[in-house]
Order: C-alpha cells, then sequence, then structure tokens
C-alpha cells in the first residue's frame, strides 16, 4: 500500500510538521495550510524510473508511490489526459513548441477529477461515507461522478450563480446541492462550519491537504508524455491556488526523486477581478481579499484559500503572475477551440490569455517549450461560450433558400 510511504504533514506557512491524524486538515499551531511529505529515500529505492517506462496503467494511479491513500478507483478512469501538440498556436505566439494538457478529458471534464478522488479515497481509508465541500461547480462535479462510483454520499455547497452545466451533473449523478445566495467564499466557510458541526468529511481545496496530491499527478504526466524532457515554462490558470501549488509539488518531487533534473517555471494567470494572488506574488507576499468577480467562475475567489503556498510556488519556479480581463478570456475561448481543437471553459482558456499577454509584453522567449494546462471542457459553461460564438442562422426548410445564401460563392 502506498500509504507506507507518507512520514507526515508539514505547514506551508510556519513549516510545523504534524502526524497524519483523522480529522486534521490544517497546521494545528498557525492554521496555515498543511502538506503531505513522503519518504523519499525509500520511493527513490523501490520504485525506479523503469517501473513506470513499462506500466500499461495509463491512470493517474500509476503514480501510487506518491500517493497517500490506499487502493484506487478504477471504474471511471482519472487521469493520463491527452497532451495535445499546439503548433497552429504557437505560430502565432513565435514559440518554438505549444503543448496543452487537455484536463477537459477526465471523467467529470474537469482537471478537479484528480484532486477529487485522492480525497475521497481519504474520506473511506478513515471510515467516512458522508463527503462535503464547497464549489462553484468543478470540484463538486469532480466529487459527485467519483463518488457515485464509489457509493460514497455527497452534500455540496455552491453559490447559486453556479453555471446550471455545472449544477446538472451534480443533480444527476446524486449529490445533495445546496444552492448559497452569496459568493463562492461564503459557501466556503458554510461548508466549514457545517464539518464543525456534524463532522462530515471536509474535500474543501485548500483546506483538505489531500487535493493537492491528486492535482500534481499532472505534472509527473506531463514529464512523461514529454519523454522526460522538462518544458520551460507551464502556464496555471489560478483561482484560490490549490493547482498551482500542486503542479508544482509534481515537479519538485519527480525532481528529488533524481526522475529529471531541472524543474520548470510556473506562469500564474488569473482575472482581473480576481488577482489575489498574482497581486501577492508582485508585492510583498501577504494575500489581500479582492472583489472576485470575473466571468470565469472557476477561478472566482475574493480570499484564494491556497494562497501562501501558491505564491510559494510561483516564487521557488522562478515564475511569474498575469492578470487578463474578461474580455480577453471569452475571446481565448474560440482562439484555443480554432487553433487547437480544444474546447475550454473560461477559467481553463484564462492560460491562454496570459500566455498571450506575457508573450505581448516579452516575458516568453521564443525559443521556449511551453505547456499549458486546460482545465475545463467548454460543455461546462455554454452560456459563456454563445457570448463570443453568437447564434445560428435561422432559415426557413426550402430547398430555394438554399441559392439564396450560397449560389455564385
Amino acid at each position: 500500500m502506498s500509504t507506507v510511504n507518507t512520514v507526515g504533514l508539514c505547514c506551508v506557512l510556519c513549516q510545523k510538521k504534524a502526524q497524519i491524524q483523522d480529522t486534521l486538515y490544517v497546521c494545528p499551531a498557525c492554521g496555515g495550510n498543511l502538506s503531505v511529505q513522503y519518504d523519499m529515500d525509500r520511493i527513490r529505492r523501490t520504485w525506479p524510473r523503469k517501473d513506470l517506462d513499462e506500466s500499461r496503467d495509463f491512470t493517474h494511479w500509476r503514480y501510487a508511490p506518491l500517493l497517500p491513500v490506499r487502493g484506487r478507483i478504477d471504474d471511471p478512469p482519472v487521469g493520463w489526459t491527452p497532451l495535445v501538440n499546439a503548433p497552429k498556436l504557437a505560430q502565432e505566439l513565435g514559440l518554438k513548441r505549444l503543448s496543452i494538457k487537455d484536463d477537459g478529458k477526465n471523467p467529470s471534464a474537469s482537471f478537479k477529477d484528480r484532486a477529487s478522488s485522492v480525497a475521497l479515497l481519504r474520506a473511506l481509508d478513515i471510515g467516512r461515507d458522508l463527503v462535503t465541500g464547497a464549489s462553484t461547480g468543478n470540484a463538486a462535479s469532480a466529487t459527485a461522478v467519483l463518488a457515485a462510483a464509489l457509493g460514497v454520499k455527497t452534500r455540496i455547497f455552491v453559490p447559486k450563480t453556479a453555471p446550471r452545466a455545472k449544477i446538472a451533473q451534480l443533480l444527476t449523478f446524486g449529490a445533495q446541492v445546496l444552492a448559497v445566495d452569496g459568493t463562492y467564499d461564503q459557501a466556503f466557510d458554510l461548508c466549514l462550519e457545517a464539518t464543525r458541526r456534524f463532522g462530515w468529511y471536509n474535500r474543501n481545496t485548500g483546506y483538505n491537504p489531500y487535493t493537492r496530491e491528486g492535482k500534481k499527478t499532472v505534472s509527473f504526466e506531463i514529464l512523461e508524455q514529454l519523454d522526460w524532457q522538462v518544458p520551460d515554462l507551464v502556464v496555471v490558470p489560478v483561482g484560490d491556488g490549490n493547482i498551482i501549488s500542486g503542479v508544482w509539488k509534481g515537479f519538485v518531487e519527480f525532481q528529488k526523486l533524481g526522475f529529471v533534473d531541472r524543474t520548470p517555471r510556473l506562469l500564474a494567470v488569473q482575472a482581473e477581478g480576481s488577482a489575489a494572488i498574482v497581486k501577492a506574488a508582485a508585492g510583498d507576499g501577504t494575500i489581500k481579499a479582492v472583489d472576485g468577480n470575473t466571468v470565469a467562475d472557476s477561478i472566482s475567489v475574493s480570499l484564494p484559500r491556497d494562497g501562501d503556498a501558491a505564491v510559494q510556488a510561483i516564487r521557488e519556479s522562478d515564475g511569474f503572475g498575469i492578470t487578463v480581463s474578461d474580455d480577453a478570456i471569452l475571446a481565448a475561448i474560440g482562439e484555443v477551440a480554432r487553433g487547437s481543437g480544444v474546447f475550454g471553459e473560461p477559467a481553463a482558456v484564462t492560460s491562454w490569455a496570459g500566455l498571450k499577454a506575457a508573450t505581448a509584453r516579452g516575458l516568453v522567449k521564443s525559443e521556449w517549450h511551453v505547456v499549458m494546462l486546460i482545465t475545463g471542457n467548454g460543455l461546462k459553461d455554454v452560456a459563456s461560450a454563445m457570448k463570443v460564438a453568437g447564434e445560428p442562422t435561422t432559415i426557413p426548410a426550402d430547398p430555394a433558400i438554399l441559392d439564396t445564401l450560397f449560389a455564385g460563392r
């Protein structure tokens, strides 16, 4: 079992160590977020890179020695999403190479399946059969989809403004959905209070340390899919900060094992109205609340719950952050789709809007190989896609209209 490789937890703020306990989510000393620690020496001795090269397990459970749970979820399969070469988009920006990691191909059509799969198994490991969480939609959908396969009950808090497609997913897979008349941050706080009162297992991103463990597997996959060639820059859309902190943890852990000899820079992209992490990384490092308003619901956060770890990831990677407008985000939906064949929701294509902006400012070198994360499928938020795609042309069911429209063209 992979649990033999965990040695404890470490606070990302005060660096104090803590033992793994059933009900421990945050640092008992300062309240900071915790990070799962592993016996890297033991893993290095018992898990050579050739084991991965020979593995035929094309899910993220191939990385079991670096996951803090027993067992796995075989169906639906999570991870090993395609890495799509995007030469047309690379040419547009004058880049040597651009690859897109399309996590919209996961079972619930989002990156969040990685986190939910690990959090749900952790819940089962400690004997819990009801999982709660707060989400703008994707984390909740991922939890509901995988919980249905495991027979675990889910009770989800979402802001009532969450896209209908995501609400439909939740209800279809049997989650009890509590639509909060407020923001994501208010839904998050209400979910924490429910956890305190009733003892439900809490999957909240930026609170439960096991979500980061699932998210880091995307970095493992990128390295394998590039035949162990480390990209120069990885572009990450950022909301509460848990994805980018997980991405960094993955690259660092594979470097510690000697699987690669370096790590990439990270580019954190946030919407202008929800840019607490980018502002902190460029400033004194302190996370300060913002209004959180953006069309990209999945990264709409006032007070990022994993902001400190995200700032650390940006700085430790010698990376940087950038903000983009909602107009640029919406335009990116069609630009990515037509340029690569990948359909992303607003939060997902924020990475492309940010890469464009960073390239225009001379922050990205033309000789770099860039990998861009697309974290959710465009069908998650059809209303936003239609804002830029427009409406179809309505015609009568009369063959004569064909000549009117197309004769002579």
